[in-house]
């Protein structure tokens, strides 16, 4: 069968060992959907496929085992699952018009867990709406506080969720658990005076530690969300690295914006003899140096005063 191997992979298929079969990749973005559409899922895979499933480390699944010449019926029973996650579509039914920007993911966020300081599922949602379909390789991952679970410092944009904690000195008892966790747990941010805590705001990372532990409720979550935007982490052959802090105390439509001007910078700088037509982000940025980055990202971003931006960004890690 004459397959086009670039048009399969645009369209979110797999070219795998096995002549002639492929495996369909399913968005899944921020890692939330309903339950029903797992059945669907084993549909496609059963009918399809070789009834597995694999799980991804990007939160989305990967049906194996289908032949080539299924994949027209395979794209129309992906299109309940395509539209019920609402992912941008140009010709419904035929799948997914892109693979290079990959599956935004996301810790489960406050919705269910007590340490994570926003919604990381709706954020993700808006930065998918946002994004794809693309074919430029990013990388972008959500997470809820600094325990980082999605570990988003190995991508290319991490989002990590930060608040400003509110302190009500008339809930206070004077107990110390607020200073002790942050102490024991965090960036010893907090210390005591006269039996009350005090907050040093250049150590705080927004954590919410004294939220969780406060058993009176003294210390509560702002009601503005900030988050921590940590750029151009990696693994791969290539010089893997953390990501490193571009800006701290950040809003929410700033990233958007520092994103999608990435894409821009991208598009301009991208090596016109890159493998496959894509480049790593921190690739380029190494290539061209960082303030030509910062340069395209910072393009409309209109910072808060509480915002911290990092003047220069150095990165380690392994080099080859």
């Amino acid at each position: 069968m004459d397959i086009n191997t670039k048009k399969l992979k645009k369209n979110a298929f797999r070219i795998t060992k096995t002549r002639g079969v492929t495996a369909s990749r399913v968005r899944v973005p921020g890692g939330f959907l309903k339950a029903e559409y797992l059945g669907l899922i084993q549909e496609i895979a059963d009918k399809y496929g070789n009834g597995t499933v694999h799980i991804t480390t990007r939160q989305g699944f990967e049906i194996p085992g289908i032949s080539f010449k299924d994949m027209d019926a395979v794209n129309k029973l992906l299109q309940p699952i395509i539209e019920g996650l609402d992912i941008n579509q140009e010709n419904p039914g035929d799948g997914y018009n892109a693979a290079g920007t990959r599956n935004v993911s996301a810790c489960i966020g406050n919705n269910v867990c007590p340490f994570a300081n926003y919604n990381t599922t709706k954020f993700a949602k808006r930065i998918e709406k946002e994004i794809f379909p693309n074919d430029l390789h990013f990388k972008i991952a959500l997470t809820g506080c600094h325990n980082d679970c999605i570990k988003a410092r190995m991508h290319d944009f991490g989002i990590l969720g930060m608040t400003e904690p509110q302190f009500d000195k008339n809930r206070c008892v004077s107990c110390g658990a607020c200073v002790k966790a942050c102490t024991k747990k965090s960036t010893g941010a907090l210390h005591g005076e006269n039996y009350r805590p005090v907050r040093d705001h250049s150590k705080c990372i927004g954590c919410g530690e004294c939220v969780i532990n406060c058993p009176t409720g003294a210390w509560t979550r702002s009601k503005e969300k900030y988050y921590r935007l940590v750029i151009m982490g990696r693994t791969g052959k290539k010089n893997p690295r953390l990501a490193e802090d571009f800006i701290v105390w950040v809003d929410e439509d700033s990233i958007v914006k520092v994103i999608n001007n990435t894409y821009k910078y991208v598009t301009e700088h991208i090596a016109k003899d890159a493998p496959g037509g894509k480049e790593h982000i921190g690739y380029i940025i190494d290539r061209t140096g960082f303030m030509e980055f910062k340069k395209y990202a910072l393009e409309g971003v209109e910072l808060s005063d509480k915002a911290i931006l990092k003047n220069n960004v150095y990165w380690s890690g392994v080099r080859y």
